[in-house]
């Protein structure tokens, strides 16, 4: 085994390898960050609901027109309301999968998410 723990490496790989991981660490943090502070929203029903959630996927908001307001038919509001928070959690996502993505490179890290 060659001086540095590893075959075919010396200490000066292993401070680049510890330094790579070290940025691409920082890299992560910043980009939760920037996530984080996103806000998505969908609309559905030509705009009777609309929610929005955060990067965290937190839902933050939930707006819904007087008059789609039917006592009559609550299943179509209910349906609606499910609708525009699973198309705005997509929407965030999409968009954390789409940004680690670039980050990675394509590689696949479970759990990173």
């Amino acid at each position: 085994m060659a001086r540095g723990g590893f075959p075919g490496m010396g200490g000066g790989n292993m401070n680049n390898l510890i330094k790579q991981a070290q940025k691409f660490q920082k890299q992560m943090e910043d980009m939760q960050k920037d996530l984080e502070d996103k806000e998505f929203t969908a609309t559905v029903g030509g705009g009777a609901v609309s929610a929005t959630v955060n990067g965290k996927k937190v839902i933050t908001d939930i707006k819904i027109k007087p008059e789609v307001v039917d006592p009559d038919d609550v299943e179509m509001l209910q349906d609606l309301i499910l609708t525009a928070c699973n198309e705005a959690l997509n929407k965030a996502e999409e968009e954390t999968s789409g940004e680690m993505k670039k980050l990675t490179g394509g590689m696949n890290l479970p759990g990173m998410f």
